[in-house]
């Protein structure tokens, strides 16, 4: 890390690269021809399964980014400002993530459909990080290593159990709640398993944190991410079949059969030690620029893409309709466009959100007591239910 700034310039370019990676994805898996996806084509399997690698890359750093952030503030519980500042920051995802499922023609005729109820990306990360943060309030006063071990506990639940709780129907609440947790009613991403991303990536910001003035921290780091990512991606299936021949549970022969969320973790690893190694040339300003404006770019992409408010994208006139050589030069175009958009909106988005900012300060100041309150009253349970003995 450069000593003269404590911006960590490699996760800003893992973000650059997962966005992109997206917006390709998206538009290649919403336009490509059905007559073209060949699972036996070299180039159409490897294509799929660097795509599979954008979310959970994009989950883990989004959970890393805020989590160093909040803990390099001296300031502990709500003192610290990155807590006010991580609760709006969360609410605003998840609001974004409903107004881009808003159909305009809908509402004028007084109908809301759905697809408004469907939980996608920005909910799930929003959740995130307000679920990071109530961890956060609830152990900042107890030992240090409280707060990693939840959050590392968290994802081992979350990834091992998965078997299990993809089967509940979660029947007995509401669809806009049970789409949090099932896809069966057309959500694209759920917070259970993918909180458990973005809590390991918190947990891996705690520990880079703490040594990050360790003289060898990049090396120690590069070198067992490979190790690691390369064991859970080729030997994590047969161990969960071991474990599951010895001890006689099925659950890790389910985990077995569909170890998807440890090989992607595995992923992940290599992801990381890949841009920490090349990080002293990840210095292009617009490439950075890119990784700090993730948000506008999705955004925009979903509007260009998908057709949000209007009901009018590339995805209704093109749908499964394009040969790879225009789906990849429409990806290519989509990027640029995508992107360059985001940077000018980006420029000029102090002007731009003012009156909307006014707005949220009025909603916020009479909300931000009450969160108080509750927080405090939760942490003093805990307390008095688990017995948690204060430093």
């Amino acid at each position: 890390m450069d000593k003269k700034t404590t911006r960590l310039y490699f996760i800003d370019a893992i973000r650059a690269w997962a966005i992109i990676m997206m917006l390709q994805g998206h538009f290649i898996d919403g336009l490509l021809d059905t007559t073209f996806r060949d699972n036996s084509d070299v180039i159409y399997s490897l294509w799929k399964y660097f795509r599979g690698m954008t979310a959970p890359v994009f989950f883990t750093v989004s959970g890393f980014i805020f989590t160093y952030l909040l803990i390099r503030s001296p300031e502990k519980g709500f003192a610290n400002p990155r807590v006010k500042k991580g609760i709006k920051r969360g609410l605003e995802l998840i609001a974004i993530g409903y107004l881009l499922r808003v159909n305009l023609g809908g509402l004028f005729l007084g109908e809301i459909y759905d697809s408004f109820y469907l939980v996608d990306v920005l909910h799930c990360i929003g959740f995130s990080i307000l679920a990071i943060i109530g961890i956060y309030l609830l152990t900042f006063t107890k030992r240090k290593i409280l707060f990693p071990t939840i959050l590392v506990t968290i994802t081992m639940v979350l990834f091992l159990f998965e078997p299990q709780y993809q089967q509940w129907s979660y029947g007995f609440l509401p669809d806009a709640f049970a789409n949090y947790f099932t896809k069966a009613n057309g959500s694209v991403f759920t917070v259970i398993p993918w909180f458990g991303y973005a809590s390991f990536g918190a947990f891996v910001s705690i520990l880079f944190t703490r040594f990050k003035d360790a003289k060898h921290l990049y090396s120690v780091a590069i070198s067992s991410s490979i190790i690691v990512g390369l064991s859970l991606i080729f030997f994590s299936s047969d161990f969960f079949l071991a474990v599951s021949k010895v001890t006689g549970i099925q659950l890790f022969a389910d985990i077995f059969f569909n170890n998807y969320l440890f090989i992607r973790l595995g992923d992940v690893f290599l992801a990381f030690a890949l841009f920490m190694l090349v990080r002293q040339w990840l210095t292009n300003q617009t490439l950075l620029k890119i990784g700090q404006s993730t948000l506008s770019i999705y955004v925009i992409h979903f509007v260009f893409l998908y057709g949000s408010f209007t009901g009018f994208g590339l995805y209704q006139y093109f749908n499964y309709a394009l040969t790879p050589t225009f789906a990849i030069i429409g990806a290519i175009a989509f990027m640029i466009l995508c992107s360059f958009t985001a940077l000018l909106y980006e420029k000029h988005k102090v002007d731009l959100k003012a009156p909307f900012k006014k707005a949220f300060r009025f909603a916020w100041s009479s909300v931000e007591p009450l969160l108080k309150f509750a927080f405090n009253k939760a942490r003093d349970l805990a307390l008095k239910l688990f017995g948690f003995v204060k430093n």
